[in-house]
């Protein structure tokens, strides 16, 4: 069902110093920063040869990352996300297996401009994780 890693993300305090250390630091590719008013982020991409890191920060008082920064104030890995050709198909099948997707089950678009869903940590061994369709 799951295809490849699509990226891997981390909620920082900074996102201007995260970006700089990845671009500057470690000389990869970093993308501009991206808002997202739906999802209540603010987003950058670090392109790797094979995945992605979605660099998130709070956008708003009602984010989920200002919740998340405030456990963890130095940041850290915030979700994994992984393709899927058919994220209703997805949807039901990981349903069907006593899985809970988050929010109101209908995906959203995401920062790829793409459909996801989230899925509880407490099912994936404590780690959030996003489902993204891919064309």
């Amino acid at each position: 069902m799951i295809g490849r890693l699509n990226h891997v993300a981390i909620a920082v305090p900074d996102l201007a110093a995260a970006a700089a250390t990845y671009r500057d630091t470690l000389g990869a590719k970093v993308s501009a920063p991206m808002d997202l008013p739906e999802h209540g982020v603010t987003v950058v991409f670090v392109e790797l040869p094979n995945t992605k890191i979605e660099l998130l920060h709070p956008l708003g008082d009602n984010s989920p990352i200002k919740k998340f920064l405030e456990s963890n104030p130095a940041g850290g890995v915030h979700h994994l996300s992984f393709d899927v050709d058919d994220i209703i198909a997805a949807r039901d099948r990981l349903k069907a297996a006593g899985k809970r997707v988050l929010g109101d089950g209908e995906p959203k678009t995401g920062a790829h401009g793409t459909p996801v869903l989230f899925l509880h940590p407490k099912d994936f061994n404590g780690t959030l994780v996003e489902v993204e369709e891919v064309a």
